[in-house]
């Protein structure tokens, strides 16, 4: 569980770089980075400069914590994230979402990149995430109970907010922007699913697949945030269409997307 000093040291070094107070955190994934570049009066801090702060060596993720103003709202965004896959704790993955809520912030909005399993679906489309499935077997809230950052058992029946679904829902109706709606499923990875694996998730529910959001969603809940989630569907899942899976299809449909994807995020950002 995150010490509370620790979270106030590297709140406190974050102050001293920039004195904006956040009302929005943004966690950006693979190659959803750029969103972070249209913040103005920035201030770029590099993870490996925040006291507590971990790096990751995933390709798409530029590992820098931006603050500025997008829409005349306040925003610190985590340009890129760690993933339980890299071989961090879950600890280490969430801290930056304490530490996002430290600095002011009372709204997170998770992207990522992931694929889709629902067949309705298509690549390139964006997804408005309702709900998750977590099927790694472990939680991030597992371990003594910081008090101060939440209850022992928190509530998980609204994870993703309804108000910044509809608000989200709305945005992309008036844009004529495709927004499916689905649950997603949390593997840990690093492999990708096996047809089979795919399959099970389609029977449970699944309708997208990724490897990360979940413990940062939870953690933000726990902690009182008001949570909206987005995934950009790269690829079909593993064994819907007969083709291998690799990272660089998920890349580079991403950067596809990744025009309508600002378009969205920052309509949203602006009517908060």
């Amino acid at each position: 569980m995150h010490q509370s000093n620790h979270i106030k040291e590297a709140r406190e070094f974050i102050q001293s770089k920039a004195d904006l107070v956040p009302e929005i955190g943004m966690i950006l994934g693979s190659g959803l980075g750029d969103l972070a570049d249209e913040l103005e009066d920035a201030v770029v801090i590099p993870y490996e400069e925040i006291p507590h702060f971990s790096k990751s060596a995933a390709i798409g993720h530029a590992n820098q914590l931006v603050i500025g103003t997008l829409k005349g709202k306040r925003i610190v965004a985590m340009k890129g994230r760690y993933h339980y896959y890299e071989g961090y704790s879950l600890d280490e993955v969430t801290f930056p979402v304490r530490v996002i809520q430290a600095l002011g912030a009372d709204k997170l909005i998770i992207t990522n990149a992931c694929g889709a399993i629902n067949t309705d679906f298509n690549p390139g489309d964006l997804m408005l995430i309702t709900d998750h499935i977590n099927l790694t077997g472990t939680n991030p809230l597992i371990g003594p109970n910081n008090d101060d950052l939440g209850t022992r058992f928190p509530d998980a029946s609204e994870v993703y907010n309804r108000e910044l679904r509809d608000l989200a829902k709305g945005i992309a109706k008036e844009n004529n922007i495709t927004l499916q709606e689905g649950v997603y499923s949390w593997w840990s990875g690093p492999v990708y699913e096996t047809p089979a694996e795919i399959r099970m998730i389609r029977v449970l529910g699944g309708d997208a697949v990724g490897m990360s959001t979940v413990p940062e969603a939870l953690v933000a809940v726990h902690g009182g945030l008001k949570v909206l989630g987005i995934s950009c569907l790269t690829n079909m899942a593993c064994g819907i269409l007969d083709q291998p899976l690799s990272h660089d299809e998920v890349i580079e449909v991403a950067a596809q997307s990744r025009s309508k994807f600002i378009q969205l995020i920052e309509e949203v950002i602006h009517q908060m």
